[in-house]
């Protein structure tokens, strides 16, 4: 027994739509799970509670950022721990109490949010990565 062309047909579209569907999937998934790369030097504002300007130095393994942010207020130099999922960020420099949440454009050069400090201070920072000159 045969089936009809017209069954057959239609069995055929049905396993073209489902292949579609899964690799759509499968490109949604991969897209989602890749990592902006940030390591590197940053260089931003803040301003709110405490204003000024700051210099990042990422080093990133994987989603987990670790490195050093140079304040200009309150001056000095502090070591940061931060996460990246999908374009949000997340990273805080516990010794001077402040904990920084934003996005990362899709391109990877820029970011910017806002920031929390142990005594109660908030504001806004934006940054963007800091591209070595070429030498020549």
């Amino acid at each position: 027994m045969h089936a009809h062309p017209r069954s057959r047909r239609a069995l055929w579209i049905i396993v073209v739509a489902l292949a579609l569907c899964i690799a759509g999937t499968a490109t949604v998934a991969t897209a989602k799970s890749s990592t902006l790369h940030l390591g590197g030097k940053w260089t931003g504002t803040y301003n709110g509670s405490y204003s000024g300007t700051f210099t990042i130095n990422w080093i990133q393994s994987g989603s987990k950022l670790a490195g050093t942010i140079n304040l200009s207020r309150p001056k000095g130099s502090y070591g940061i721990n931060g996460s990246i999922d999908g374009a949000s960020i997340k990273f805080g420099a516990v010794t001077a109490g402040a904990l920084y949440k934003g996005s990362v454009s899709k391109s990877g050069k820029s970011m910017g949010g806002t920031y929390t400090t142990g005594n109660g201070g908030s504001g806004h920072w934006a940054a963007t990565k800091v591209v070595p000159k070429k030498k020549t």
